[in-house]
């Protein structure tokens, strides 16, 4: 089994351990959105302590933006840091809002000037954003106890009249989605796909495995990040969810998620299991080998969705090769990539219990990563001595199309997905 944890890991337990919205997320009333302090707003947690079966104790705002681990900014600290969130500091820009770059103090944590201190991003949510107070909540609440070496750290956070910030380290290589499916970047060469596959499966274990199980509900592309040397961290978990409890096998909730990702059977009935993140692992598993989206629209056909389209190819080693990514140049061991997309295929199965556990995913991953098929990590060496095959596929240059963020997504029979 792969080791989910890392000697930095840990879970804060002063307060409480792993927290989450313990209610379907929706959306609140703007009341309850635009206040301009704590609120009676609880989101669900479990404590540590408890026994497997105990029910979730709630937790007020109050009490999750006290978070000893968390700085309390300013808006116009913020507005320092970031030189008044000027246009050429933005950094991108999602379903929760916009990030910028900033500066602050590596001591006092109070803003510095531009090139100075420590580089932070900057989270601002938009007013009229879908993730909502609610999900910002439950992202502080999250990331103010949880702390691994794969999982964003959160800095601290700004809830100051209708303005609501996150703070966070900076990842200067920005996104897995950027590198994969932007023009520009140089493309990730074969190691370094297994190695960013490898820290986000590390992360999800971490999640999977805690006493008090965590399901990320929004994992792809997007929400990855990736630090100066590719490793990779997971961020956004406005959608995070706690597991189930006792002999529970499911948590029952409203369907939220990215479609293209979202397990079928959980689009279908609502039901949430740490498998559905699996799932969804699988699918940026084959966006990594094949570099296409999860869905594109510019495709034809049933090559709109990379799932149904890569699927038959997965399975059969003499096929493989057509759905691997153009931009790797064949500069990929057959053997090994023959092995992540077994993965994948295990990762995507139609049925949940079939699919492998998070720990098992990562284990083969690890040894994939450890062995003499992954290739070196350089991306100027990239030369395995794996024979170059020639893709009868032609590399698709498509214009920049942001990954949807996260909505409520329709029952999965009236889903437009391609069959």
């Amino acid at each position: 089994m792969g080791n989910c944890l890392d000697s930095s890991a840990k879970v804060d337990t002063a307060q409480s351990s792993h927290a989450t919205s313990g209610s379907a997320v929706s959306k609140l009333s703007s009341k309850t959105s635009r206040s301009s302090g704590p609120s009676s707003l609880t989101i669900q947690t479990f404590s540590e302590t408890s026994n497997a079966s105990s029910l979730p104790t709630p937790r007020s705002e109050g009490e999750i933006l006290s978070s000893p681990n968390l700085k309390p900014f300013t808006f116009n600290e913020l507005k320092n840091a970031t030189r008044n969130f000027r246009p050429d500091s933005l950094l991108g820009e999602g379903g929760f809002g916009y990030v910028f770059k900033g500066w602050i103090d590596e001591n006092t944590f109070s803003a510095a000037k531009p090139g100075s201190g420590m580089v932070v991003a900057v989270k601002k949510l938009k007013s009229e954003g879908f993730q909502g107070h609610k999900e910002w909540l439950t992202e502080v609440n999250y990331l103010g106890q949880l702390h691994h070496p794969n999982l964003v750290k959160l800095i601290g956070y700004c809830l100051e009249g209708e303005n609501r910030l996150l703070v966070y380290e900076f990842m200067p290589k920005g996104s897995l989605e950027n590198h994969l499916f932007r023009r520009g970047p140089q493309p990730l060469s074969w190691a370094i796909r297994i190695k960013v596959a490898t820290g986000a499966a590390r992360g999800l274990c971490f999640l999977h495995e805690a006493k008090s199980q965590v399901i990320y509900r929004d994992f792809k592309a997007s929400n990855i990040l990736l630090d100066a040397e590719f490793n990779s961290k997971l961020s956004d978990f406005g959608l995070a969810k706690a597991g189930p409890t006792g002999d529970r096998t499911h948590v029952s909730t409203q369907v939220m998620g990215t479609h293209g990702y979202a397990a079928p059977e959980y689009v279908a009935t609502g039901r949430l299991t740490a498998k559905s993140d699996v799932y969804s692992f699988g699918v940026v598993l084959l966006e990594l080998l094949s570099g296409r989206r999860a869905v594109d629209k510019s495709k034809v056909g049933i090559e709109q969705n990379l799932v149904d389209w890569a699927k038959p190819y997965l399975g059969d080693k003499r096929k493989l090769f057509r759905i691997m990514d153009t931009k790797l140049e064949g500069q990929y061991p057959q053997k090994g990539a023959y092995t992540a997309a077994t993965l994948a295929l295990q990762c995507l199965s139609t049925e949940a219990k079939v699919r492998p556990k998070m720990a098992e995913v990562l284990a083969t991953l690890e040894q994939l990563e450890n062995s003499k098929n992954a290739g070196r990590t350089s991306q100027s060496e990239q030369h395995t001595g794996a024979p170059v095959r020639k893709s009868p596929m032609r590399p698709h240059n498509s214009p920049r199309n942001l990954t949807p963020g996260a909505s409520p997504l329709p029952s999965y029979r009236q889903s437009p997905r391609v069959r």
